[in-house]
């Protein structure tokens, strides 16, 4: 397991991924799975920079476990921002068009869709927001 302390601001996202792409990266994982999970921990950690601490800024901790058998990466941030649940709200309806959708929830929901497993908790005063990704 390994972890990155990062101010929570949207300037920081290269470091971000550069540190999540060098545990992928050490485990081969491939380029489309790199790819899902990289926009995945982009539209995480831009939504926790831009609302958790608003309008301050505060730290978030991104933590990257590497499983084996079956080969998992498990990637979990943590943040001490106001609790928000992003599976609490309900998916967009993608069968309308973008005129007639609500504005918000389409990260998440594709979030949702490119991972195998999310959760999330709030526990002694942390978000904490898990997504999971088969190698």
């Amino acid at each position: 397991m390994s972890e990155l302390n990062i101010e929570a601001k949207t300037e920081n996202l290269d470091k971000v991924l550069a540190f999540v792409d060098q545990h992928l990266e050490e485990r081969g994982c491939t380029v489309q799975a790199q790819m899902q999970i990289d926009v995945s921990v982009e539209e995480l950690f831009v939504n926790i920079a831009q609302y958790a601490y608003a309008p301050d800024i505060g730290v978030v901790t991104i933590r990257v476990e590497l499983e084996e058998a079956p080969s998992v990466v498990v990637i979990t941030f943590i943040d001490k921002g106001i609790p928000y649940n992003p599976l609490a709200k309900e998916d967009p309806d993608i069968t309308l068009s973008a005129e007639e959708r609500q504005i918000g929830g389409l990260g998440i929901y594709m979030v949702k869709k490119s991972m195998d497993d999310m959760s999330y908790e709030y526990k002694d005063g942390q978000n904490i927001l898990q997504i999971k990704k088969q190698l």
